[in-house]
């Protein structure tokens, strides 16, 4: 008895080409660099002041309802950065099996570009005053704290550089595709 191995082919304008490989390692440091900031204000949820005197730490209100919100802050966040890895992995192209109704299809180069663009707009007109961080002061804050807040949120200035830059890649990589 013989067998032959069965190769499925698919038109060359389906095959997705790889993302250069700046592009995937990009993809991955973003998520690193939301960690520490998120880390951080977990730190802040769990009742430690975090660089912050007393009544600093009593005035951001983080008790209650308040605890939650930081708590899901930093989780949103976490999850905001990870959905880069979109634009350089598979399911970034095409819809995974196990999503009902959508799964196979195609992702529209348009449905990951635009909000992936905007968002990086967003992020680098939102953290880009961090990069002053040292030049405004800190009330509620000691020195200390001031400067480690800075160093934990600075890296957050780079995210929306680097995001554009990853969908730009995306971008041109899924346009070369179409026939």
């Amino acid at each position: 008895m013989t067998t032959t191995k069965r190769t499925i082919t698919r038109p060359a304008a389906d095959v997705p080409s790889a993302p250069p490989r700046w592009a995937v390692r990009t993809a991955h440091i973003i998520p690193l660099l939301t960690l520490p900031s998120g880390l951080w204000r977990l730190w802040l949820a769990g009742g430690h002041r975090g660089g912050y005197t007393e009544a600093g730490y009593a005035a951001m209100g983080i008790d209650g309802w308040g605890t939650v919100y930081v708590i899901g802050l930093s989780v949103a966040v976490e999850a905001a950065a990870l959905l880069t890895l979109g634009l350089v992995r598979p399911w970034g192209e095409r819809v995974p099996e196990w999503i009902p109704v959508l799964g196979g299809r195609r992702v529209a180069v348009r449905a990951a570009v635009v909000p992936a663009a905007a968002g990086a707009v967003a992020l680098t007109v939102l953290w880009s005053p961090f990069a002053l961080w040292w030049t405004v002061p800190h009330h509620g804050m000691t020195d200390t704290g001031n400067l480690v807040a800075g160093l934990l949120y600075l890296p957050l200035v780079a995210w929306g550089p680097l995001l554009g830059a990853v969908t730009l890649s995306y971008h041109r990589r899924r346009r070369a595709e179409r026939p």
